[in-house]
């Protein structure tokens, strides 16, 4: 299904249903402009441009955008890079992000998106709450630091994401990583995050993929 746009005088809210798992931001945000039961469930006229886009701008999954058609400002890409474990769920990546495949083609550019850590997503490398299909148990706690913590010579501030063939997620660029409850953090430029679900230093990669016999392109 491609992205669907709702549209008012002041701004166009895009939707893409792939990548929404339901985190109901936007519904708790602004239930006036947001709400299932109506039909079209996204109304952007029932709100001032800004609180549409402030609400928005909470989507964890990158699911909704905007685009403003009365002059007001943009989404920016937040001054930093970071990536937060949601227990049993998926890595929340916001930032300056860019996604490859493998071979290296563009997969997105975004500043919001909801990655896969279970394994089991039908969307790979983005979460589609198979997490709960299968029961996934991982806590939203942080394993050893195995960031690398090489300076970055272009200094652009992008933070690249590859999808490695039945491998991890490569990460490249300055990130910080938040445990779920945002009390401790971790701080790199290079390394692998675990994407086969199986890894014992969540959400960082130890091999496990290779042993279980993990498959993704």
């Amino acid at each position: 299904m491609a992205k669907k746009e709702y549209y008012s005088d002041d701004i166009v809210v895009s939707y893409d249903v792939k990548r929404c798992i339901h985190a109901a931001e936007c519904i708790r945000g602004l239930p006036a402009v947001f709400d299932t039961k109506k039909r079209p469930w996204i109304q952007p006229d029932q709100a001032q441009a800004n609180d549409v886009a402030e609400v928005i701008a909470r989507c964890p999954t990158g699911a909704l955008h905007f685009e403003r058609r009365d002059g007001g400002a943009e989404e920016a890409a937040p001054a930093e890079n970071t990536i937060q474990v949601d227990p049993d769920g998926a890595l929340y990546v916001r930032g300056n992000i860019e996604i490859t495949t493998a071979e290296g083609d563009l997969l997105l550019q975004d500043t919001r998106v909801a990655l896969c850590r279970c394994g089991a997503s039908q969307n790979k490398p983005f979460c589609d709450n198979s997490h709960h299909q299968i029961d996934f148990k991982a806590s939203g706690e942080l394993g050893e630091n195995w960031l690398d913590q090489k300076e970055i010579e272009d200094g652009d501030g992008k933070l690249k994401i590859t999808s490695a063939k039945n491998g991890p997620l490569l990460v490249q660029g300055p990130v910080k990583i938040f445990s779920a409850d945002g009390t401790s953090s971790c701080t790199g430029t290079s390394g692998d995050l675990c994407r086969c679900g199986g890894s014992s230093n969540k959400p960082f990669c130890d091999g496990t993929h290779k042993r279980i016999g993990f498959e993704a392109a």
